[in-house]
């Protein structure tokens, strides 16, 4: 039924679950995973009139670093798991690998209340918002 599932990760508590969750499904459905990490940039907020500057060898590590914080303390010895990291802006950047031939989206839901939700805007909220393939929203 899933032979591909992204699942998204921005290392926080309610992304652990969604990960614990998808490596369930991916064991009952023998699928590949890939555990997805956008690092965010000041270019996709405010744009290139920002001054601050990050260099790539920094971003490739907090990438690298997200993934291995994601995965830490979990068995996935029995699951073919990719990793992957861009930077961008994190709900544009996961419609636009969803749509790489996936075939679930796992995320977390962080439940900010619909309050901070409607200020902050939420990830999960764009993606359901735009996307064409199925997403499991784990609390």
């Amino acid at each position: 039924m899933f032979k591909r599932i992204l699942v998204t990760t921005d290392v926080s508590e309610a992304s652990r679950r969604a990960l614990i969750t998808a490596l369930q499904l991916a064991r009952q459905f023998n699928s590949e995973v890939e555990l997805f990490h956008v690092t965010y940039n000041p270019e996709a907020y405010w744009g290139y009139t920002v001054s601050l500057v990050v260099s790539q060898e920094e971003i490739d590590q907090i990438g690298e670093a997200a993934l291995e914080a994601a995965l830490k303390g979990i068995d996935v010895t029995d699951i073919h798991i990719q990793k992957k990291y861009i930077t961008g802006h994190p709900a544009a950047a996961i419609i636009e690998e969803a749509e790489r031939d996936f075939d679930l989206v796992v995320m977390g839901s962080h439940g900010h209340g619909p309050i901070t939700g409607a200020v902050l805007g939420s990830v999960t909220q764009r993606v359901l918002a735009h996307i064409q393939c199925p997403v499991l929203v784990v609390k």
